[in-house]
């Protein structure tokens, strides 16, 4: 029986990764840069520019969101380590994309790092 490590080792196998440090360089041709965490994830903190796509939906909204079609455009995807975005990497190439890029690390690396991030203001309430 495979576990996740077993999935995601195997999806990394067969996705590009992109090391933190070409991460900026990346992301200036990119097309799209997709957050696949979850929702109150991307709501703590994200790398400027990101869209949220949850893992679990990715595949339903590439498939129903009419800008994100092509199979031709350049997209980067992240998460917290790097796990689930091999695994959305690896799906988006099951269907058909020609090139995605993961970021090694993740989203905790890119912010370690000491990268830009964008965190949401709270409502000033006076």
């Amino acid at each position: 029986m495979k576990t996740a490590h077993d999935l995601v080792c195997q999806a990394r196998a067969r996705i590009r990764e992109v090391e933190l440090e070409a991460a900026p360089a990346m992301l200036i041709d990119a097309d799209i840069l997709i957050d696949v965490r979850e929702a109150d994830e991307y709501a703590t903190g994200h790398i400027p520019g990101a869209i949220n796509i949850p893992r679990g939906l990715l595949e339903f909204r590439l498939s129903s969101t009419p800008g994100l079609e092509s199979r031709a455009l350049s997209v980067v995807v992240y998460c917290k380590t790097s796990g689930r975005a091999a695994l959305a990497a690896a799906a988006m190439a099951d269907m058909g994309y020609l090139n995605v890029h993961s970021i090694a690390g993740g989203f905790d690396a890119w912010a370690a790092a000491g990268r830009p991030v964008v965190k949401p203001a709270l409502p000033d309430f006076e």
